[in-house]
């Protein structure tokens, strides 16, 4: 079901649909990583424990001690990004990491869901309007057909703002011409499910096309297949 308590009986009807990019328009980004880290040939754990350190950072030094957050707010470029990260990767696997193109390679390894993308433009010729909400490491997106998918497109790295701050939903939700209570998220992420429903959005949370088709259709009352 999805993952929010507003009742989409009673309120504003829901005519707005965003959707994340990894994870959603993609396959699962963990097993993205994963294939990148086994042809890099590190240990998934030694990145999960880096990811882990550099979310920990205390939020009012986030461009110094969080590097994640600001690559996604645009706050550092990329190669400085890469800098860091293959500086931890050499120190906790005792060999040296190149820094460059790691994120590039990264992203070489996610794969595309052709199913997501052709449900999202099924919804937008069914008259929902339209947007991607992305969190943005400095990659470059395979943009082609996003003209016929989107009426809007949010990268966090080129606005300033990332998920799950409020103000990139109902920044998002403005350009759509919607008040956030029109407007379902998909993402495979809980905690940016929870801070739109926060915000007054409808969330599901994306596990399988399968399950996000279903709910969809039941939350705009549309055949969608």
């Amino acid at each position: 079901m999805p993952d929010s308590t507003v009742d989409v009986g009673s309120g504003p009807q829901l005519t707005g649909l965003l959707v994340d990019w990894g994870g959603v328009l993609t396959g699962p980004i963990r097993a993205a990583v994963t294939s990148w880290a086994d042809a890099d040939g590190f240990d998934m754990e030694i990145w999960s424990a880096i990811m882990r350190d550099w979310l920990g950072g205390p939020v009012g030094e986030e461009a110094l001690l969080n590097p994640i957050h600001a690559l996604e707010r645009g706050e550092i470029e990329v190669p400085e990004f890469d800098s860091g990260l293959a500086a931890e990767l050499s120190r906790r696997t005792g060999r040296h990491y190149a820094p460059e193109g790691l994120v590039a390679r990264m992203f070489s390894h996610f794969q595309h869901a052709p199913d997501m993308s052709a449900l999202v433009r099924r919804a937008r010729a069914a008259g929902v309007r339209t947007g991607l909400l992305s969190n943005s490491w400095g990659n470059s997106y395979p943009r082609d057909g996003w003209e016929e998918m989107f009426d809007v497109v949010v990268i966090s790295g080129e606005v300033g703002m990332r998920k799950p701050e409020p103000r990139i939903f109902t920044y998002t939700a403005e350009l759509l011409g919607l008040q956030p209570q029109e407007c379902v998220l998909v993402d495979d992420i809980s905690y940016n499910i929870k801070a739109a429903v926060a915000v007054g959005m409808v969330g599901v949370h994306h596990v399988s096309y399968d399950q996000t088709l279903l709910e969809l259709e039941t939350l705009f009352a549309l055949d969608l297949t």
